[in-house]
């Protein structure tokens, strides 16, 4: 059999270098795969299996490093709900904290009814998050919080 031998004249091609694309029609891309993550949690059907859940924790999680709010608060809020594991439920915790302190009302409601829990059982910092959650609109944040100051 006879040995492949590479060409005496190689062709070479001119490109534009790298550095010279257009960083508009790029911009959107990073919210893409968050998008993507959002709808498959959001999917009545796919949102309920494990291994979806986990493909869309994935994905949000360097948005989530990064300060999307958004993504801190559902991985949060996945991680909290649907993790075994004591330090994936902290990293959870503190995701939602974040969010919470950033203004997300989801976050803050989330945090309000973990607080209300007997593992993080801290009723004046439930108030606090459930009335944050209640100024920006959240019914159930309201209906938890009469039920709370009922309680006393």
């Amino acid at each position: 059999m006879p040995a492949l031998v590479p060409p005496k004249h190689s062709v070479t091609m001119r490109t534009r270098p790298l550095a010279s694309t257009n960083v508009e029609s790029t911009s959107s891309s990073p919210r893409l795969p968050m998008r993507m993550a959002l709808w498959l949690l959001d999917s009545q059907r796919l949102g309920q299996t494990k291994s979806v859940k986990r493909i869309a924790g994935r994905i949000l999680k360097q948005p989530a490093l990064e300060g999307v709010v958004e993504a801190q608060s559902r991985l949060g809020r996945l991680l909290c709900h649907d993790c075994d594991s004591q330090r994936d439920r902290r990293i959870g915790f503190e995701l939602l904290r974040q969010a919470a302190r950033a203004g997300d009302r989801q976050a803050q409601l989330e945090l309000g009814q973990l607080y209300c829990q007997g593992q993080h059982q801290e009723l004046t910092k439930a108030r606090h998050w459930l009335e944050q959650a209640a100024a920006q609109g959240s019914v159930e944040a309201s209906r938890l919080l009469q039920r709370l100051v009922a309680k006393r």
